[in-house]
């Protein structure tokens, strides 16, 4: 006898359950990941050494504190100097490329990208190399020391540049030429229709990048540690009470203030962000830039000014990987990629470095796409769905160090069913992907919320899965997102140091780690050597990814091409 087949109010029924189910798992995942670990180091604030709640003593005694109390003037400090520097730059280079038609941008633009493929601890070492006791143009310094905050905002400049850079061109990119033209009929100056036209179009897109700059700045851990010598800051501050004085209480009152500036900047750059209105309306006209030689040029020598500092620092690091004993012996040899006997572990580090990166860009690709569909997709359960994607917005919020000193107090606790993930993969690889897992998801909203929900529709009256929907027509029309997530979890999976701290033992040691350590024992050219070799492991992945991009998008979406 043939089965019945089931009837379609039977087959929705159980695939709304199975969606419920699946809401139910991605909110544990980011429950378990993000807000217990958090809620166990707010508990652990208030605690005294043998668990007894003792209020905001610890609180008073950080105050009462003046050394700790000075870092966070520094970090203040250093944030506020390195967001001014890097949203200045950024802007000029940003409007270089947008309103003007200096040569070669795309050259630039592809330069502009190398420092993202480094750990922030790279530009710190050639910094010292450039710059230090020894250094080639310390006199250049007229006499400071880059050991202190000049090295860590030249640190933090390199690093968060390309953040900011990409901001400032999708703030500058869009504009209506109808204004320029109305304003170039009324005879208005140039400087006037910049101060009235450009800037305020871009004020949202200025704002949300300085916000950005700043959060980043104050909560990098890898340029001040290698960088900052005496100059303490609330990142150094948290990685000394807990591994230095094995003070975890006064770690995690540290972290809770470090916590603060981050939260207020994500919560004002959200608020900038819903009061946006679109700069482009339908009958817009799309700007384009009249070749105006004096202003590309000048421009253009700003940009390649840029783009040389950038060359400079990375060149460097691989320079001073190569040599035998800078700067006595300058010449060449490949002895410190060997890393035998030193503190770091080795090609070790490395391989677990690639193994980390393996499966958080499987695994957060899957799980982060297939949750970013569940909140935009799925039809019913409206708070559960609206739960997930505010989760989903909260790890941009939390800086590496405070997410990997929480992620000890809570799964290293005896009565914790996870706690045999401690000290293992496992927990290196939720870190990272929680991590990372904000930026991922917005990408991922943003390409499916450019799908007609009309697909979803179709399918269901035609009685096919959910599931075949999704991997036949969502999945291929997003694959470019897909790839771009697959590449960005790799390569902050290789470069990320702050997050991972505290988690690794010495079978899970990773390659960012192991710079840090080698710097630490005095093995400053195998530092840079192992610096060097995440670089152009980061770089051969995203060439890699470019190339099989392309494949599969010629293949995968033919359709979009014109016949």
């Amino acid at each position: 006898m043939m089965a019945r087949a089931l009837p379609l109010s039977g087959r929705l029924s159980g695939e709304s359950g199975l969606r419920l189910l699946m809401l139910l798992l991605a909110l544990a995942l980011l429950v378990i990941g993000l807000l217990l670990p958090l809620a166990t180091m707010l508990i652990k604030s208030v605690q005294d050494r043998s668990g007894d709640f003792v209020g905001l003593a610890n609180f008073a005694r950080y105050v009462q504190t003046p050394a700790l109390v000075g870092s966070i003037i520094n970090s203040v400090s250093i944030a506020l100097i390195s967001t001014l520097t890097v949203v200045s730059l950024a802007f000029l280079c940003a409007y270089g490329i947008t309103r003007t038609c200096m040569p070669s941008k795309r050259v630039f633009r592809m330069l502009s990208i190398l420092p993202l493929l480094a750990p922030s601890l790279l530009p710190a070492i050639s910094l010292v190399y450039l710059f230090g006791n020894q250094g080639w143009f310390k006199e250049a310094l007229l006499g400071g020391s880059i050991y202190g905050p000049i090295g860590i905002v030249m640190g933090m400049t390199f690093w968060i540049f390309p953040h900011a850079l990409m901001i400032m061109m999708t703030a500058l990119s869009n504009s209506d030429a109808r204004l320029y033209e109305a304003a170039d009929a009324l005879g208005t100056p140039k400087w006037r229709s910049f101060l009235t036209i450009t800037l305020p179009g871009a004020r949202y897109g200025i704002i949300s990048c300085a916000f950005v700059a700043f959060t980043l700045a104050i909560t990098d851990f890898g340029v001040p540690k290698i960088i900052g010598g005496q100059f303490s800051v609330l990142a150094t501050d948290v990685y000394r009470q807990v591994v230095g004085q094995q003070n975890f209480q006064m770690g995690a009152v540290v972290s809770v203030i470090l916590l603060l500036p981050a939260l207020l900047s994500f919560a004002v750059d959200r608020w900038i962000q819903r009061r946006q209105v679109a700069q482009l309306s339908a009958r817009a006209v799309p700007w384009q830039p009249t070749p105006s030689p004096l202003r590309d040029w000048v421009f253009a020598l700003l940009c390649y000014g840029v783009a040389a500092a950038i060359l400079a620092v990375i060149a460097t690091a691989i320079y001073a990987s190569l040599v035998q004993f800078w700067p006595y012996n300058l010449s060449l040899t490949l002895d410190h990629y060997a890393f035998k006997a030193l503190a770091g572990g080795g090609w070790d580090a490395w391989l677990n470095s690639l193994t980390l990166a393996f499966w958080v860009t499987l695994i957060g690709t899957l799980v982060i796409f297939f949750n970013a569909w569940l909140t935009e997709k799925s039809q019913g359960y409206r708070p559960l769905r609206q739960g997930l994607h505010f989760m989903a917005m909260m790890p941009m919020a939390v800086p590496g160090m405070v997410l990997g000193l929480s992620y000890i107090f809570y799964f290293n606790k005896a009565d914790n069913p996870l706690n045999w993930i401690y000290g293992t993969f496992a927990i290196l690889v939720l870190n990272t992907l929680v991590h990372f897992y904000t930026v991922c998801h917005l990408t991922s909203v943003t390409a499916l919320k450019q799908l007609d929900p009309e697909f979803e529709a179709v399918g269901a009256s035609l009685k096919v899965p959910f599931w075949k929907t999704l991997c036949r027509i969502t999945l291929p029309v997003s694959l470019p997102s897909v790839l771009d997530i697959s590449a960005y979890l790799f390569m902050n999976a290789m470069t990320t140091v702050s997050a991972v701290v505290f988690l690794y033992n010495s079978d899970t040691r990773l390659a960012s780690i192991a710079v840090m350590h080698l710097d630490e024992a005095g093995h400053f050219a195998s530092a840079a050597a192992m610096a060097v070799l995440i670089f152009f492991t980061c770089l051969g992945v995203k060439l890699l990814h470019a190339v099989v991009s392309h494949l599969l998008l010629t293949r995968a979406q033919r359709w979009r091409q014109a016949t």
